[in-house]
């Protein structure tokens, strides 16, 4: 197999995590985006929507980062990343699709404002859309905060994809300066996601 990846990207961690909790083997394969290497035509021809991560498993290519997630447990039968029964496994998609839809987008605001236009100089954060971002990652965080109080995982008694997925947004919160003033059980149940050895070795050598 082979991943492309960006490695600051929480979409390419969280993938690149699962790998390391399963033990897979796979060659990983860094874009840089800022170089637009995800425009280069060998590259849209795996994934015409020139995003990352996109895997390569033999004649197989899979693009969206919760997809290639849910088929590499796939890879490695009895895991507890994304069990079997088919409750849990609709549970820990629900969160997935959640920080598709809602929470990874309410953190995008701030990723862009505050990272991403730093890294291309295209100018100071825009404080009119850091409030309306503000107001968007309250509405989502709150929900998460809500749902986390006594437990100490999004899914069941153990880490799970769900896990992998939300908290990879969690990785860039003091850099991108999400508005985290008040909450109590994220940053509780996030520094459990950091003492993993998976989510540790994923972390990116260099951030900018």
């Amino acid at each position: 197999m082979k991943l492309y990846h960006f490695p600051i990207s929480p979409n390419s961690r969280r993938v690149v995590a699962v790998l390391h909790h399963l033990n897979l083997e796979c060659e990983l394969h860094p874009l840089d985006l800022m170089q637009r290497e995800q425009m280069q035509p060998e590259f849209l021809n795996l994934n015409p929507n020139h995003m990352i991560p996109t895997l390569v498993d033999g004649d197989f290519v899979l693009w969206e980062s919760n997809a290639i997630m849910q088929y590499l447990c796939s890879k490695a039968p009895n895991n507890t990343l994304f069990p079997v029964n088919p409750r849990i496994q609709a549970d820990i998609a629900r969160w997935q699709f959640w920080q598709t839809g809602h929470f990874g987008s309410a953190c995008g605001t701030f990723i862009f404002e505050h990272l991403i236009k730093k890294m291309r100089n295209l100018g100071e954060a825009d404080a009119v859309e850091l409030l309306k971002g503000a107001e968007k990652f309250r509405r989502f965080a709150d929900v998460l905060e809500q749902h986390l109080k006594g437990r100490d995982w999004l899914v069941g008694d153990t880490v799970t994809l769900a896990d992998f997925s939300v908290g990879s947004f969690l990785d860039l919160a003091t850099m991108a300066k999400y508005p985290m003033d008040g909450y109590v059980e994220i940053p509780r149940w996030y520094s459990a996601i950091e003492q993993l050895p998976a989510w540790q070795s994923s972390a990116p050598k260099n951030f900018m």
